[in-house]
């Protein structure tokens, strides 16, 4: 999956584990503390299970499908919905659609920026970097460097076969 050039130009590439994110808006460009990350993310991509402290999470879905579990609710989301983690719920989503999927990213504060700049790598080039599976060594890091941002991880990325027709809907 390559990103459309036109909408990258000038802005910062990083390689986020197995995704890609161009920051289009930094949450030191206005006193709001505003940042947009554009997400690409290939199919099943999942984080695991976490809290942000300080920041609601707000996902805009640009194409693709996304199954969002927050708070023990989940859903499906589809291209031009948005959906709102509120901070200090538990939430994760997992890429649904085999094309992958890409969503913008909205979080007020500088949390999530500087986790993805942290943990990031800059992106050789503007596709999705070379999947790898994480390494415990690469997950204790990780883990790490969100409590330090005001996340939390509480639980595992879901799988395939983690959705349950009988959990409420969000």
């Amino acid at each position: 999956m390559t990103m459309t050039p036109g909408t990258i130009t000038g802005k910062e590439l990083l390689w986020f584990n197995n995704t890609l994110v161009a920051i289009h808006v930094s949450s030191t460009a206005g006193e709001d503390g505003i940042c947009v990350v554009e997400h690409r993310m290939p199919y099943g991509d999942s984080p695991p299970l976490h809290v942000h402290r300080r920041e609601d999470e707000v996902f805009h879905i640009l194409n693709g499908r996304l199954r969002f579990q927050i708070d023990g609710r989940e859903r499906i989301a589809d291209a031009g919905e948005t959906v709102i983690a509120p901070k200090g719920l538990p939430h994760t989503y997992r890429v649904e659609s085999r094309e992958g999927a890409n969503t913008l990213t909205i979080t007020r504060g500088a949390d999530f920026e500087t986790l993805l700049r942290q943990a990031g790598r800059p992106a050789k080039q503007p596709e999705l970097p070379p999947q790898m599976e994480p390494t415990p060594e690469l997950i204790a890091a990780l883990v790490q460097l969100c409590a330090k941002n005001g996340i939390d991880v509480v639980g595992p990325p879901l799988e395939q076969d983690d959705f349950r027709s009988n959990r409420p809907e969000i």
